[in-house]
């Protein structure tokens, strides 16, 4: 089984620099937003400044947090990595385990869609293994939503988190310039899912 530590120390890493003051705590999370937002619109090369006007904030005040636009968006990719694994642990508690493992895959491929590059970007800014370990991470998270739908019979025994993964990584990356956007990823994410359940 892959290390994980690495993408959780990256991300405990991003926390514990942020800084303690109230009004920088709410920049931070004001750039972040905005970061997110404009990286669905433009993707990793999205404009610094224009993040920074997103925010309502000077482009000092988005430097003295994100020196580059690598340290911005490892810092909203890393946030997400963690919002998507968050939400896995609060579904793995539905009542209906293929709706809750449904939902979270759809979660991770508008994120995906949307993220346009930014993945790829910080892969090469990055550690070459931060991308898998990324994955490692998504994967152990999801593992007990597949693993409660395979025993309720509502998922193929054989497929595996991984697996998963895969196919909706594959899907986003497909539709990442389609004019439909989410609405594809939609259609195509309900067309492969339909093929999850066992064969009667």
């Amino acid at each position: 089984m892959h290390d994980v530590s690495h993408t959780q120390a990256h991300t405990q890493a991003h926390t514990q620099a942020r800084p303690q003051r109230a009004d920088a705590r709410r920049n931070y999370a004001r750039l972040l937003a905005a970061a997110e937002a404009e990286v669905a619109v433009h993707g990793a090369e999205v404009s610094l400044e224009q993040v920074a006007r997103t925010a309502q904030v000077g482009s000092a005040t988005l430097r003295r947090h994100f020196p580059n636009r690598q340290a911005l968006l490892s810092a909203v990719f890393h946030q997400r990595i963690e919002a998507l694994c968050a939400l896995a642990t609060d579904l793995a508690t539905k009542d209906d385990p293929r709706t809750a493992l449904l939902e979270w895959l759809r979660a991770l491929a508008h994120y995906v869609a949307s993220a346009r590059g930014m993945a790829a970007s910080l892969t090469i800014a990055e550690s070459p293994d931060d991308a898998e370990h990324c994955f490692t991470y998504l994967a152990t998270a999801a593992d007990p939503l597949v693993r409660r739908a395979a025993a309720a019979g509502a998922v193929r025994a054989d497929a595996t988190a991984a697996d998963l993964l895969t196919v909706v990584t594959g899907i986003a990356l497909a539709t990442e310039h389609h004019p439909s956007g989410a609405a594809e990823v939609d259609r195509l994410l309900t067309l492969v899912t339909e093929g999850l359940s066992p064969r009667t």
